[in-house]
């Protein structure tokens, strides 16, 4: 690699920091929710980027828009900007995803989640970081090589994709289904969507996912005659505490993983009866398992509808666990693979640091790109702040992200 070009580029990026704290904020003003989240998708923000990326001057977008006729525009968007490199036989690409999560608890948050604010070096808002600080450090590294008038190694792609954050039906997985000729087994396959503070470690394998919705049905009656009904509530409840028996069923430990057991945790759920003094007749709640890949995911779910059949019996109810995700982890991308080096290298040469290839606790949306064989690593440096109140990222880690990236096009 031409060391010269890079501090080039280097420079021309730092120079970029007041425009990538614009670009975030008027990214975070515009909520892009999934139906499923109680949002109209994200035709919106596509069209702000779309704007944005005529404005920075980038090529013409692609687009390839999946069906979707419970948002107002009847498609998600999922966009393509590439630019072209000496090798055509291969592209760079960093995969972000334009889609966010709700903000939660509105009051838990210092001011309006969808209005951007700046504090010591901190951008905040929803969306900042998930997946926000890669999408704009991805933009203006592809950005800086434009307006330094220097032609990439390899052909540039950046592919910003919708629903991430429910499951990439509507997102990755149909641009793989509908254009693969996209993309190449040679290419090089970035997807920020998991990392660490040091931006040491090189995501290349994953749990297996369970996401079950659990509706458990009794009789409603009056809360001061319990015994003419069958309170819902009381038997999930006993069942919510009854699921933390599959932590020791499938206690095995790899160290590869953080964590490196398997997890089982009650999350979301959904509202019953409106008023104190009446006992619900129905009850659901979520279950978000993240399981390693030495166990299959129907056998969990086996265990779950053991564990709910007891529950049945005991309390005189009738529980249904329909599976909301479902998906055995794909193979993992090997530790030598050219991605996982280039990225090494890069990673180094900007931060200083020694990254190794390591396994998540979670999914990510590099298991879609897996179960295609194609070999993607999973790399960014932020600060965990992801779905939480207050989400934040650093500028530093913006910047120097992008750096990475544009080291990352100017390899060999």
């Amino acid at each position: 690699m031409d060391s010269k070009m890079f501090e080039r580029i280097r420079g021309r990026i730092k120079g970029y920091e007041p425009e990538m704290i614009r670009l975030q904020a008027g990214l975070t003003a515009i909520p892009a929710l999934a139906p499923e989240n109680g949002g109209d998708g994200e035709m919106k923000k596509a069209a702000f980027l779309l704007e944005a990326l005529r404005e920075m001057g980038f090529p013409p977008a692609e687009t390839c828009n999946a069906p979707d006729s419970r948002v107002s525009d009847g498609v998600r968007p999922n966009l393509v900007v590439r630019i072209p490199g000496r090798n055509p036989e291969r592209t760079v690409w960093v995969m972000t995803h334009t889609d966010i999560v709700p903000p939660g608890e509105m009051k838990l948050w210092e001011r309006n989640p969808y209005a951007c604010w700046v504090r010591e070096g901190r951008v905040y808002g929803r969306g900042t970081e998930d997946n926000q600080q890669d999408l704009v450090a991805s933009l203006f590294a592809a950005k800086a090589f434009l307006d330094e008038g220097i032609v990439p190694e390899s052909t540039i792609g950046i592919l910003l994709a919708a629903d991430e954050e429910t499951g990439s039906g509507y997102g990755l997985d149909y641009v793989l289904d509908t254009r693969r000729d996209w993309f190449r087994k040679t290419d090089l396959i970035v997807v920020p969507d998991a990392g660490n503070e040091e931006g040491t470690m090189i995501e290349v394998a994953e749990k297996s996912v369970l996401w079950l919705r659990v509706q458990v049905s009794g009789k409603q009656c009056h809360a001061s005659r319990p015994a003419l009904g069958k309170n819902a509530f009381r038997a999930a409840s006993h069942l919510v505490v009854r699921l933390d028996g599959l932590a020791g069923i499938y206690g095995a430990r790899d160290p590869l993983y953080e964590p490196s057991e398997s997890t089982f945790e009650p999350t979301k759920k959904e509202a019953n009866v409106p008023n104190v003094n009446t006992i619900p007749g129905e009850d659901v709640f979520y279950l978000d398992c993240r399981i390693l890949p030495l166990y299959a995911v129907d056998d969990v779910f086996k265990t779950i509808r053991g564990m709910a059949d007891e529950i049945e019996r005991t309390f005189d109810v009738t529980i249904d666990l329909t599976p909301v995700q479902k998906s055995d982890a794909p193979p993992p991308t090997a530790h030598d693979a050219p991605v996982v080096k280039a990225l090494e290298e890069a990673i180094r040469n900007v931060y200083g640091v020694n990254a190794q290839p390591r396994g998540v606790g979670g999914g990510t949306v590099a298991a879609v790109f897996r179960r295609y064989d194609y070999p993607a690593a999973v790399w960014s440096r932020y600060c965990h702040m992801a779905h939480q109140p207050n989400e934040y990222c650093l500028v530093e880690n913006m910047v120097g992200n992008a750096m990475v990236y544009a080291h990352l096009f100017l390899q060999k």
